[in-house]
This record gives C-alpha cells, structure tokens and sequence, in this order.
C-alpha cells in the first residue's frame, strides 16, 4: 500500500509516493491551473512508479491550490505538512523556516512533529520565490546562477523589497555599472533579513530546517545560519517538505 501528498504550490506543484519512505517524487510547474497541474502530478506519480490507484489508501494535498485537488482524501494545511515533512526529514527539528512562492513562513514544532506556534507573511511576494524569480528575470540570469555568481561578492545592499521597487532599482544599479553579482549578493542579503524579521518574532528553538526551493541556495543557507547564529539543516529533499508531510501523515497517523 501507498499514500501519497500533493503539494499545489503558487509555483510548483510536488507530489511524494510514501511506504514509510520516499518511494516516488515529482515536480512539475502550476501554472495558471493549479486544478490541472495537481492532477498530471497525482497520475503522474502512479504512472512513473507503476502504481495501481486501488493500493493507495490516502491522498492528502496541501499548499494554496489544495482545494482543487477534488481527488484528494482530505486536505491539510501546509502550515501541518511542512512541520511534519521536516520532521520526517530530521526528527530532532524544532523550527521549519520555508520560503515559498508567494509566502514565507516559520513554524515553531514539539518532537512529534506538531505545530507549536507558526508566523507567516503572506500579504506581500517581497523575500519569496517569486521575488527572486523576478530579479533574475530582470539580470537576465536563472535561479541556479545565483550561487556561484556571488559567491565571493560584497553585497550591494538592495534599499527596497516591494518588488515592483526592488525591480527599478536593480535596474538603475545595472545602468550604474554595478557588477551583478554584488547585486545578487544584496537580493540575497536582502531576503535573508525579511526572514530574520519573521524568525525574531517567534520563540525559536534549535536545530532549525530551511525548507522550500530556496533551500537549495547555499549561500542564501549560510546568510540565514549566520544572523541567527546556527547552522541550518536542509535536505535534498527540501523542496518537497510539504508533499512529504501530508503523504507521511497519511502513512503514520491515518491508520
């Protein structure tokens, strides 16, 4: 038997097959239908992994489209899914801090996984994968750029984090010459603080997950683990801490 977790991303939709591990993954783009895009990654999942629908006992989606997902045996919150994916990731994690789409957040869990207490900041794409993804637009350079762009930049500190803002003024630092590294450098820096905004108004404990695709950025880790002091844990595995949850939740606490 198999459960499975769909996370419906503003950005990525992430799918997990789980049998008391990771047994099958997926990320594909949402788009403009989160409804589709939750439904090629569900059958995609039982195609690629040779899974008959009849042996998967629960499907739990998660993330802002999770209600379109009309295949789905209930939904959950990703707020519950993330603490429980980064718990299922390292069970001595104590706060999750997940930089999303078009949200971040940091959430506070006990040591089984449960949330806490959380913070989130929803209201604005400033600090999210969107943001970044508009700043790399406008360098003309792709995410994965970023790390080995400005790793031994200085900063060019970014005054703005509106991204309508931020846009004009990466523009003019670019018609001023400024190398786009430090520039990168400073989007980085920039977001790291909006986070740290976030992690100082919630009671954290130690050790801390990064989670979400901004995870993979190592020097955006780094930035993060040195304001607060910390090194953060991450996992290959982090952009799918959400879909982990709810497939996990479905596994361990459905029975």
């Amino acid at each position: 038997m198999y459960t499975i977790g769909i996370d419906i991303g503003s950005t990525a939709t992430k799918g997990v097959v789980y049998n008391g591990s990771i047994s099958g993954e997926i990320i594909i783009p949402t788009g403009w239908d989160p409804k589709s895009a939750s439904k090629t990654a569900y059958e995609s999942l039982l195609k690629n992994n040779d899974i008959k629908e009849n042996s998967v006992k629960s499907i739990i989606a998660t993330g802002y489209g999770r209600v379109s997902a009309e295949f789905a045996t209930r939904t959950v919150t990703e707020i519950t899914c993330h603490a429980y994916g980064a718990f299922c990731l390292n069970p001595n994690i104590r706060t999750v801090i997940d930089i999303g789409g078009q949200d971040s957040k940091v959430i506070r869990t006990d040591k089984d996984g449960r949330v806490i207490d959380f913070i989130m900041n929803d209201k604005c794409a400033a600090g999210t994968g969107r943001f970044l993804e508009v700043m790399a637009r406008i360098l003309e350079l792709e995410i994965t750029d970023f790390d080995n762009l400005c790793a031994n930049c200085e900063a060019q500190p970014i005054s703005s984090m509106c991204t309508v803002f931020a846009e004009s003024e990466v523009i003019s630092l670019l018609a001023r010459g400024i190398p786009r590294g430090n520039i990168v450098r400073g989007i980085l820096e920039s977001i790291a603080d909006r986070m740290i905004t976030l992690v100082n108004r919630l009671d954290v404990a130690y050790p801390v997950a990064f989670t979400g695709g901004l995870a993979q950025s190592r020097v955006l880790k780094n930035i993060i683990g040195q304001h607060i002091g910390e090194a953060l844990y991450t996992s290959p595995s982090a952009q799918l801490t959400g879909a982990l949850g709810g497939a996990a939740m479905g596994w361990h606490r459905d029975n």
